[in-house]
């Protein structure tokens, strides 16, 4: 299976079916004060970079990497944001395909860590098996994030 990705603009159909999709399932598995999943106006902020991940033309997969550090300050950090897999491609390494994918890219731009927050939730057990399986370890709340019981914050240093 070939997978294509490559930087989406956010304005195709499928895209942003999928983002509706990702922003609901965290809806559905997390109050809304912890939910940190951003819409399609954050994701169209210039500090993030979003990813689409086709395959045969069809969308299988979402993800972005988003600068914490300000662009004068040197950037260094950078938060992983919105990774999502189609339903239909679970299991078919699609976002271990995006995930390295968003480190390949951060490294070229620099940075020397990366970090994400996901769900505690059961449902969320999937993706902190992957973030862990690529070298991701758990750590405290970063940025302007809080201890919440329905997060877990990781971080990656990637050397940059």
């Amino acid at each position: 299976m070939a997978i294509e990705i490559r930087v989406d603009d956010l304005s195709g159909p499928r895209t942003q079916a999928l983002i509706a999709a990702h922003l609901r399932g965290m809806h559905d598995s997390s109050p809304p004060e912890s939910v940190h999943a951003l819409d399609l106006a954050g994701l169209r902020h210039p500090s993030i970079t979003f990813w689409s991940a086709w395959v045969d033309g069809e969308l299988a997969g979402i993800g972005a990497l988003k600068a914490i550090d300000a662009p004068g300050a040197g950037a260094q950090r950078g938060e992983i944001k919105s990774m999502r897999v189609d339903d239909r491609y679970r299991g078919a390494g699609i976002g271990r395909a995006l995930l390295r994918h968003i480190i390949s890219a951060a490294r070229e731009r620099g940075y020397a860590s990366l970090w994400l927050e996901t769900g505690t939730p059961a449902d969320f057990i999937p993706a902190r098996a992957l973030y862990a399986a690529e070298g991701f370890v758990e750590c405290g709340p970063f940025g302007d994030y809080v201890d919440d019981p329905f997060s877990v914050f990781m971080t990656l240093d990637i050397g940059g």
